[in-house]
């Protein structure tokens, strides 16, 4: 069964975008370093990406995921043509998810954001939590998490601090009985 990566960064005190949308504050990593986005990248073959959330990586130029298949979850109709990647998706993120995990192939990248993670998590479908914390408190803005039902149990991994101070926290997040 393929695993389900929740990757991402957000703020210390949890916003993974301004209030506008935006991921400016987001740190550019030091000449020579990615903070291992290529190592985690290599082992990827889908992602899943919420409207919002895709239609904000299209504002960073060319589609940086030709390579793989990429999901966006929406309601709306695209208004442009989208990279040949690129599937809209329709029918509910859980039943989705659940059928996709049994396919073959590599590890699923959940890129986000928080509407489209919250059900999955809730559902048990997120395998492993990759939080990159930057060290900003921004005070305001787009929340990581949404308010669950119940408490998700997590064993950590492995963590990791950039000298700029960027945090990687790895868990595993352990299965409810």
């Amino acid at each position: 069964m393929r695993n389900v990566v929740l990757y991402i960064a957000a703020s210390l005190d949890g916003y993974i975008a301004s209030s506008d949308g935006s991921a400016d504050w987001l740190p550019t990593p030091p000449p020579g370093e990615d903070y291992g986005y290529e190592e985690f990248l290599s082992t990827v073959d889908a992602t899943l990406l919420g409207r919002v959330t895709y239609e904000q990586v299209l504002t960073f130029g060319e589609w940086p995921y030709p390579t793989l298949t990429n999901y966006v979850f929406t309601h709306q109709p695209p208004t442009e043509a989208a990279h040949p990647s690129v599937q809209f998706v329709s029918t509910d993120p859980v039943e989705f998810v659940q059928l996709l995990r049994h396919e073959p192939g590599g590890t699923i990248w959940l890129i986000g954001g928080s509407t489209l993670a919250a059900p999955l998590l809730a559902a048990g479908l997120v395998d492993e939590l990759m939080l990159f914390t930057v060290p900003l408190l921004l005070g305001a803005g787009i929340p990581l998490w949404h308010p669950q039902k119940h408490p998700q149990p997590l064993q950590l991994l492995r963590t990791h601090t950039w000298p700029d101070g960027l945090t990687l926290l790895h868990y595993r997040l352990l299965k409810v009985a």
